[in-house]
């Protein structure tokens, strides 16, 4: 199959001081590539250098079977669209206006927009969902309308690759979220080939054919994300500490390494946001028994939490057990974090009903009648409906406690 852009032996930089060297892009109608690796490491030198912005230090980049440098300005227009991070400077200037202007390569000398030009606009505008701030002034809108009209300007080029560096910098959620499905949506239903550069590692996973992994003057990794984002690549990619990537659940979770105090009784997503609250509270935490297709494995294992496992679709050995119970029997407190409870994990109501008769104080996200039914109605054990009830009764049992030493003369 034909290649809507490719390289040869493409060494990228300025002048004849080379940033990147052996930059390999094979792009295919309606795929999706995207450059991810740290600030300053040459992806938009890369991007610069496909647009036809930079020349190559070395090699050649082919628009179709072109060389970039030999197509001309109006001819590449038609072809490529760019759009950049630099902020256009503009004032009392529509968005219609803006997207206008993608329209220049087929306008002639003169600017005049026919009225095919105008339905192409009005539609380009549509699609990316600008329509309503057509007549807005440009300087007047958030980051994320100025991002929609600046790709509805790259559309009304009517190309067929675009390339755009960081388009979801600098922008909330919802319109990270529009910006992607917009890019998606126009690879997947109009087969434009879309190459991008992206800091949101979990946005490349998830909407990217072909990731590309720049550090150091290279291309370190190039593939489908299935193949070569790993919880580690993306660490060293970044050089990142005192944080984990978890490439299942696509997160980024803050370690916590600190000798395990607390125990918290998890499974199926419910200890997760328990993890973090007592996290960021300082307490160090142990946590089981968790099988090992759990999500709560999988964030408390990226959290390096200590971690009481089994494997996946087993009986809970009688060796994890003990583990288990052995940190139970040494925490300050225990959370239960309200898991539901099948055949294999009902050890772990087993552990908690044994930490409730020996008085240990026990935390639990189940309603008073079941604490009741599942406690034998034992006080060591209190009802929390939520993570802010959680905290201030953690508070409340630290306070208690300063107290009782400050009376033995502990403190």
């Amino acid at each position: 199959m034909n290649a809507v852009i490719h390289t040869d032996h493409l060494d990228v930089g300025y002048e004849d001081k080379t940033v990147i060297r052996d930059v390999e892009i094979h792009a295919l109608k309606g795929q999706t590539i995207c450059l991810i690796g740290p600030n300053g490491a040459g992806k938009s030198t890369i991007l610069r250098t496909l647009s036809g912005l930079l020349a190559p230090v070395q090699g050649t980049v082919y628009i179709g079977k072109t060389d970039i440098h030999h197509v001309k300005p109006d001819d590449l227009a038609r072809r490529m669209s760019v759009v950049l991070t630099e902020k256009l400077n503009v004032h009392m200037t529509t968005a219609y206006e803006i997207v206008s202007m993608g329209r220049m390569p087929y306008t002639g000398f003169f600017g005049h927009l026919s009225k095919e030009d105008h339905a192409i606009i009005r539609d380009c505008m549509r699609t990316v969902g600008a329509e309503d701030l057509a007549q807005r002034d440009y300087v007047s809108l958030s980051d994320g309308e100025k991002q929609k009209v600046l790709i509805a300007r790259a559309l009304a080029q009517q190309p067929s690759l675009i390339i755009l560096d960081e388009p979801t910098s600098h922008l909330d959620i919802k319109h990270k979220i529009e910006v992607v499905r917009i890019l998606d949506r126009l690879s997947g239903k109009d087969g434009l080939t879309v190459i991008l550069a992206l800091h949101d590692v979990d946005i490349a996973v998830k909407c990217c054919q072909i990731v590309m992994m720049v550090k150091n003057g290279r291309v370190v990794a190039q593939g489908r994300p299935e193949d070569i984002i790993t919880d580690d690549t993306i660490g060293r990619l970044y050089e990142i500490e005192g944080a984990c990537y978890n490439s299942v659940l696509g997160s980024l979770e803050i370690c916590n390494e600190r000798p395990p105090e607390v125990f918290v009784a998890a499974g199926a997503g419910t200890g997760t946001p328990v993890f973090r609250l007592l996290s960021r509270m300082g307490f160090g935490v142990a946590t089981g028994i968790l099988y090992e297709n759990d999500v709560d494995y999988a964030v408390a294992h990226s959290q390096k939490l200590t971690v009481i496992s089994e494997k996946s679709f087993t009986p809970v050995s009688s060796k994890q057990e003990a583990a288990a119970g052995e940190y139970l029997a040494k925490a300050r407190f225990v959370v239960d974090s309200g898991f539901p409870v099948g055949e294999y994990n009902q050890v772990n109501l087993r552990l908690l009903h044994k930490a409730a008769l020996a008085g240990i104080r026990i935390f639990s996200f189940r309603s008073a009648a079941d604490i009741a039914r599942l406690f034998d109605g034992s006080r060591s054990v209190t009802s929390v409906a939520s993570a802010a009830q959680l905290q201030e009764a953690i508070a409340g049992l630290s306070a208690c406690r300063l107290e009782t030493d400050f009376a033995q003369g502990k403190v």
